[in-house]
């Protein structure tokens, strides 16, 4: 007769507990979100197109004033149409930055290239 009982009784508990575990949370949540949040998303999707948010190597022909800086880029681009050169400010320098590799061994490659014209070009990893 105890053993008859124990089958029903363990049933309920289960049953007890499992139904009140599906019913814990049925709270509704409003999110208040920033109007500028949108904007963001479009940038950064904009940036990730671009190219801009990866870890990427760059190769950098100088570093000074902003009048080399122009002339080496100049310079560059008369020889060279493979890769685009940007000149970058860093305080108090300007840098000619060339290419955007996915990785160190297409940078090296391309660096042997550019060496011929600029020897004193190397391979550098950016900081964001």
């Amino acid at each position: 007769m105890k053993r008859n009982l124990k089958k029903p009784l363990l049933y309920l508990i289960f049953s007890g507990i499992f139904s009140t575990a599906t019913y814990a949370q049925t709270a509704k949540s409003n999110v208040i979100q920033d109007n500028k949040l949108p904007e963001l998303l479009k940038l950064k999707s904009e940036m990730t197109v671009n190219n801009e948010l990866a870890d990427r190597y760059k190769i950098q022909l100088f570093y000074g004033q902003i009048t080399e800086a122009n002339k080496v880029q100049k310079d560059y681009n008369s020889s060279f149409s493979e890769w685009e050169p940007k000149i970058v400010y860093e305080s108090p320098n300007y840098k000619v930055w060339v290419g955007n590799f996915r990785d160190r061994l297409d940078a090296d490659r391309a660096l042997l290239k550019i060496k011929e014209k600029f020897p004193s070009a190397f391979v550098m990893k950016p900081e964001r």
